[in-house]
């Protein structure tokens, strides 16, 4: 028995009765489906790092996977995401016959809706526990007064988030608002001296994609406060969600002041 269902570009996704082989092209989808239905994984990313001592044939990047080694593994279902993910490499994958499930998330509403959908339509089983406790977590508005922020993403050139990104709505839940999210575009380019120049009141490096540290980063923002953050807890939308308020909270309320220039 097959059933027909669609994702979250509206495409219609055929897949078995049970699903048994699925393959993963993005890190959070990766660790949702591995907390929800152990064992049915065969395939994922070299990037795919939780759960830790995760055991399936890895499959390449996000941006540049293995199509022939993903046809060989003979999944069910290959996950994957309309950002993190090419089109031209899923449409190789759907030429070669197999089913491609995309999601599509812009915010923090649209990752537990989509996640909800994607993991009842593939593990066929209730939702899982950990997104009720997600949910839960993310129900609270922020108990402190909002400030603003730049929220660097990349450096050499230095890239931030710009308008409608995950990240960008998770900082708002917990009131940090972006100078740029009323950007044209998600991820602007902006020049160093226009960053300083913004003054926020603080300035959030996350460890990924550009892996900011303390030797790395803080440094070009003389004078202002600066929050580094667990790139994980930012950016991906799994299990991680659950404890993402409360490590995102203790990292954004005790900012390191740089020396001034």
């Amino acid at each position: 028995m097959v059933t027909t269902s669609r994702d979250d570009l509206k495409r219609p996704i055929t897949l078995p009765g049970e699903v048994r082989r699925v393959v993963s092209l993005v890190p959070s989808l990766t660790e949702s489906v591995a907390a929800t239905a152990p064992g049915v994984l065969v395939g994922a990313t070299d990037w795919c790092t939780h759960p830790a001592g995760l055991d399936v044939v890895r499959v390449g990047g996000t941006k540049n996977p293995d199509v022939e080694r993903i046809r060989l593994l003979r999944p069910d279902v290959v996950l994957a995401n309309e950002e993190e993910n090419r089109a031209a490499d899923l449409d190789s994958l759907r030429a070669a016959g197999i089913a491609v499930w995309v999601t599509v998330i812009r915010d923090l509403g649209e990752a537990l809706v989509s996640l909800r959908r994607m993991l009842t339509a593939i593990c066929d089983r209730p939702a899982p526990p950990w997104l009720a406790d997600a949910e839960r977590a993310w129900s609270r508005p922020a108990p402190w007064p909002r400030r603003t922020a730049v929220v660097p993403i990349w450096r050499r050139p230095w890239m931030v988030l710009g308008r409608d990104t995950f990240a960008g709505d998770v900082l708002a839940r917990l009131g940090v608002d972006g100078l740029y999210a009323g950007h044209a575009e998600r991820y602007p380019k902006v020049a160093l001296t226009d960053l300083r120049a913004a003054r926020p009141d603080l300035v959030v490096l996350p460890d990924e994609p550009y892996r900011f540290t303390a030797e790395d980063g803080p440094e070009s923002f003389p004078g202002l406060d600066v929050a580094l953050v667990s790139g994980r807890h930012l950016t991906w939308y799994g299990p991680s969600l659950v404890e993402a308020p409360a490590v995102l909270a203790d990292a954004l309320l005790h900012p390191v002041r740089t020396p001034a220039g």
